[in-house]
């Protein structure tokens, strides 16, 4: 085996170890059963209250592009041009509830606690500066007030004099 077939194995084996290919496989299977849900709500809540003003299936919505568009009792069409809008309003619906649950559920409150956790830390960085200023500045007050006591000229000598 050569060197490039090595790196090439080894550059995958590092690519599959990390952590993202995990995260999104998890995110694929977890995405693949909400998808389930989702289709399930659109099924049986959101086409029952369109088929109160019309049919209950949306799929069966459509125009047709060449007249006549007739279907035999199965509802497939058997001569004409249908264009299918009925199953496109019905993904449609599908995407706009998991997006809206994705965002609502998962997104806004991510971001709220990334915003929180930041806000945090960034109280927590001001604190510590200001902890070290003030504690230069308590150290500055004890020098001086030592300085003071001594009385003028018993200072700390600021140089050393030769012997």
């Amino acid at each position: 085996m050569s060197k490039d077939k090595e790196s090439v194995l080894a550059g995958f084996k590092a690519f599959l170890m990390r952590g993202n290919v995990i995260d999104l496989a998890v995110a694929v299977v977890i995405g693949a059963a909400f998808t389930n849900v989702v289709n399930s709500v659109v099924k049986g809540v959101i086409n029952p209250l369109v088929g109160a003003f019309g049919t209950k299936d949306l799929n069966r919505y459509h125009s047709c592009l060449k007249s006549p568009c007739s279907t035999d009792e199965a509802g497939n069409v058997v001569e004409g041009i249908p264009i299918m809008w009925g199953t496109v309003v019905s993904s449609v619906l599908t995407f706009v509830i998991t997006a809206a649950v994705v965002y609502f559920l998962m997104v806004l409150p991510m971001s709220r606690f990334l915003a929180r956790r930041a806000k945090n830390q960034a109280a927590k960085e001001e604190v510590k500066e200001v902890l070290e200023v003030s504690e230069l500045e308590v150290l500055k007050e004890i020098r001086d007030a030592l300085v003071s006591q001594r009385g003028p000229g018993n200072g700390v000598p600021t140089t050393r004099s030769a012997p």
